[in-house]
């Protein structure tokens, strides 16, 4: 199990058993829901969580394949390419993806997918 895997399955866990634990401890998305906490570890200006554009995600045979430009995420300063196997990720609250870049932007801390993938 990777650490991406082992971080995102721990996330989901958290998510769904205990629900929005302290909204004090995570920042909310634009459309007014809030991260888990262990999504969103940053806690100044932005947090590390964001939604991406849904464009620049293609969901393949054994997951999802994000191509994330500078700027599309607030600490995305460079492209990047990742990889979530299906199952890695957690339901959105919003119907939108969103990504939680941590410690780096170099670094998948969560991702969210709509509920029906789509």
């Amino acid at each position: 199990m990777t650490l991406v895997t082992s971080t995102l399955c721990l996330a989901t866990l958290t998510a769904t058993s205990v629900g929005i634990l302290i909204r004090a401890e995570a920042h909310q998305a634009e459309s007014g829901w809030t991260y888990p906490p262990a999504c969103c570890k940053a806690h100044d200006v932005g947090g590390d969580c964001e939604a991406i554009p849904a464009q620049h995600i293609s969901p393949g045979p054994h997951g999802f394949s994000i191509f994330l430009h500078r700027g599309d995420h607030h600490l995305a300063t460079k492209p990047h390419l990742f990889f979530i196997p299906y199952g890695d990720e957690i339901p959105s609250g919003d119907g939108r993806y969103h990504i939680c870049l941590h410690p780096t932007e170099n670094e998948v801390n969560c991702f969210f997918a709509p509920p029906n993938g789509a």
